[in-house]
Order: structure tokens, then sequence, then C-alpha cells
């Protein structure tokens, strides 16, 4: 009787998780299962022809290798000033802090096609900043709607998110620490080789793989700027699926097979990072 007793008490909140997971099957499983059947289908049969056709065309290349460019440069970028900027707000007013950290929470929220319209009309060919620029003679050309604007746009929606996942991690930090190290002999800069980065590179690590990740999953912000002329694989999956010339699912089916691929590695990578940080330690 007990034992009847202590499996309905294990399998009872087990109930409660039923809605999810015929929410996380429907939205999450289903979809990943039909791009995975369908990416082997070509010509209504069974191949990994579709694969092959993306290896072997250098614009799908061109396209993943944009988007890794964009991802790796704007997550270095990203995550170096988000660094700088949550090791000044540790020692600034709590108030001062508590009101940045709400502004970048809602910034990290503004991506897509606003922030897209916005740096238009900041920094695009007649943009307001563009124009005090050309006039003081600080730059002769610069082009938002190309690589070098994308990479802004991209630094600029990495900024928050970095900020947002490196703020609890500096809590690890110990101000006696460094008052330590300076009793030593310890210089700033020895101190933050010696102590604070060993400490804080499993956090730096996956947050810069958390950077890499979202930046390859971007679509709306580079489509809205670059109206799908700027080739990144993102864009390419799409006009695949959505374009009145060529339609091909199937092989838009295998790219976005490949790009789980990526993100799948980046985010085992991820948690082996976790697994050995700091707080997993104590």
């Amino acid at each position: 009787m007990l034992r009847g007793l202590r499996k309905r008490f294990t399998w009872k909140p087990l109930l409660w998780l039923i809605p999810f997971f015929v929410f996380f099957g429907a939205f999450q499983l289903a979809p990943m299962g039909w791009v995975l059947a369908n990416s082997f289908i070509y010509d209504g049969e069974i191949s990994i022809e579709n694969y092959s056709e993306v290896f072997d065309s250098s614009f799908m290349l061109q396209g993943f290798s944009n988007s890794l460019w964009l991802s790796f440069w704007s997550a270095v970028v990203g995550l170096l000033i988000a660094t700088v900027l949550v090791s000044s707000l540790r020692r600034v007013d709590s108030k001062i802090r508590e009101a940045v950290i709400a502004f970048t929470n809602m910034t990290s929220n503004f991506t897509g096609v606003p922030i897209a319209f916005a740096f238009i009309i900041i920094l695009g060919i007649n943009g307001a900043v563009t124009l005090l620029l050309k006039k003081y003679g600080l730059i002769d050309d610069f082009n938002l709607y190309g690589q070098w604007g994308l990479l802004v746009i991209y630094i600029y929606f990495q900024v928050p998110l970095a900020v947002l996942l490196l703020y609890p991690a500096f809590d690890g930090l110990n101000d006696d620490w460094q008052s330590a190290a300076a009793l030593l002999g310890a210089k700033t800069w020895q101190y933050w080789l010696n102590v604070a980065l060993p400490v804080l590179s499993p956090a730096l690590l996956g947050t810069f793989i958390i950077l890499i990740a979202n930046a390859i999953g971007a679509y709306a912000t580079a489509y809205a700027l670059t109206s799908g002329n700027y080739n990144i694989i993102t864009i390419r999956i799409a006009s695949l699926v959505s374009g009145d010339l060529f339609l091909e699912p199937n092989l838009a089916a295998a790219i976005s097979v490949l790009v789980m691929a990526i993100l799948a590695f980046i985010t085992c990578i991820n948690q082996w990072l976790v697994a050995r940080g700091y707080h997993a330690k104590r």
C-alpha cells in the first residue's frame, strides 16, 4: 500500500508537465522532425542531394561564411563592451546600477524591424549622425546597408544580452580578493589576469558562445535593413521557402538542419562550460 502511495506521489507532479510536453512537442520537436525528414527528400526520393547541393554551391557557402563572420565579430566586440560595462556597474551606486540594468533589459528586446528603422534614421545615407560626421570630415563614406553596417547593428543588440548574462557572474568576485592581491604587491592588471579572469572564464566563454548562436539566428533586422540583398544564411532559407521563382523547401530544410547542427554544437560547448563554472564547483 505504501509503495502504491509513493508511486502515486511520484507521478502526480509529472501530470502537471503534460501541457509543457504537448506544447514542446508541437512547436519544437514536430517542426524539427519535419525539417530533418524533408531535408533528405529530393525530387520525391530519399537522397542526400540537398546537402551535396549546399556544399557544392559557393553562394550557399558564402552565406554561411558571412553569417559566421558577423556572429563571431559581433560576439567578440559585444562581449568586450559588456565586460567593461558590468565591471563598472559593480562600482556605482545601487540606484544607478538598477536603472542601467532595467534599461539594458528593455533594449535587449529592441530588435527586428524597429531597430533597423532606427539605425536607418540615425546612420543611413541621409541619417542624422551620418550627415553630422560628414559635415565635420570625420567620415568620407559609410554604408549601413553592407557588411560593416550590419556588424554595427549586430553589436548593438549583442551588448544588452551579454550584460544580462554576465551581471550575475560578476557577483562571484569577492572585493576582498583584489585587496588581498594589492597587499601582496599585485597590480590591477595582475589581479584581473591571475584571479578574476580564471573565475569569470566559464561565464565569459559561455556568454560568447550564446552571442554567436544569437547572431547566427538573426533574420528580421538584416532583412529589413538590406531587403534580402546581403547574403546570410537565414535570408537564404527564407528566400527558398517564400520566393516566387526559387521555391525549394527541401533545400531550405537541409540548410536549416546544418544551422541546427551548428547551434547544437555551440549549445553543447556552452553546457560543458557552465558545468565547469565557478558556482558549479562550490
